[in-house]
């Protein structure tokens, strides 16, 4: 574990540099202590694929303080007993057509069929492994490397929301209307974000989705 400071009010926890699912777990555990533990003197603290990000005042924050109490707590994160299965989200999807623009292009990419790509795609439980890009989107993985076409070199203007995309070896919803690159297969119902719940987003870094294919091509 490594403590870096990112300008003067981002705080790095940084675990080894990979894409990894006990890593992720190591830093969902440690965002999980620190909420429990200074949630309440800084601004935020927010689980990445392999670092935790610590926001602070630092007209209000003891930074020496900050920083002893997250050497504290790595330990016990090394040493946790292994995690309650995680929890299970199922998203439903309609696949190609007007809800999955870029199927045929990924098939292609994949040399496989339409069918297929929609088969290795929902096949699949897919760690989330953090938020981010705008609120509810959720970067999950891995998808089937046979399946994992590139994002597009030029993004779209507009990608619906809802829209199901793929990114190399990364798979998402698009929660919120946004400009977008990732490959569009498909296409959900399912509210990623909606700042009225108890808890905003449908899925949190840790859970495991699942995406059940609806019907075919739209």
């Amino acid at each position: 574990m490594n403590l870096r400071w990112s300008g003067d009010t981002l705080l790095l926890v940084e675990f080894a540099q990979v894409v990894d699912p006990e890593v992720n777990q190591h830093v969902v555990d440690l965002a999980d202590r620190l909420r429990q533990r200074i949630g309440h003197a800084v601004r935020d603290i927010v689980p990445g694929y392999c670092a935790v990000g610590v926001h602070i005042d630092p007209l209000q924050t003891d930074l020496g303080a900050l920083e002893r109490v997250i050497r504290d707590e790595a330990p016990y994160i090394e040493r946790a007993p292994a995690a309650a299965s995680p929890r299970i989200v199922e998203i439903d999807v309609r696949y190609g057509g007007n809800d999955g623009p870029d199927l045929d292009a990924v098939a292609e990419w994949a040399q496989c069929t339409p069918s297929e790509v929609i088969e290795r795609h929902s096949s699949r439980l897919y760690r989330v492994y953090m938020l981010g890009f705008v609120p509810g989107f959720a970067y999950m993985g891995g998808v089937d490397r046979s399946i994992a076409a590139p994002r597009h070199r030029v993004p779209r203007d507009r990608v619906p929301a809802g829209s199901v995309g793929i990114a190399g070896e990364q798979t998402g919803v698009y929660p919120i209307s946004t400009p977008g690159g990732w490959q569009l297969i498909g296409r959900t119902t399912a509210v990623m974000f909606d700042s009225a719940r108890a808890q905003p987003s449908l899925v949190l870094p840790g859970d495991l989705v699942r995406f059940v294919a609806l019907g075919g091509k739209a």
